[in-house]
């Protein structure tokens, strides 16, 4: 089946394993001396246009390019786990920045 990137840049890409929606294609690599198709360029998800971090997506990894639908297999690092935000409830200790100057300094 031949596409174009104008026809693939219209097709939501979808992860199989989670369900997670990663927006529509917004790119295609490729190598140019052997013109072979490298993988597709996704935003990775909902958020902000400047907050979105591009998903590469080998070709190995796309499974089913449909109609209107990109299913791709990604299996992601996992997560690291959340701790809070300051050990047993303590607030941390205050210490300025290394570029800032001590209040000392100005008497």
């Amino acid at each position: 089946m031949e596409t174009s990137f104008s026809e693939l840049h219209s097709k939501e890409v979808v992860n199989v394993l989670d369900g997670k929606r990663l927006g529509r294609v917004c790119d295609v690599v490729f190598s140019y001396p052997e013109g072979r198709v490298s993988g597709i360029v996704a935003p990775g998800g909902r958020g902000l246009r400047w907050w979105r971090a591009e998903v590469f997506i080998e070709l190995r990894c796309v499974k089913k390019v449909g109609v209107d639908v990109v299913l791709v297999e990604l299996r992601t690092a996992p997560k690291p786990a959340k701790r809070g935000k300051w050990c047993a409830g303590k607030e941390p200790p205050y210490a300025p920045p290394p570029d800032r100057r001590d209040y000392g300094e100005y008497e």
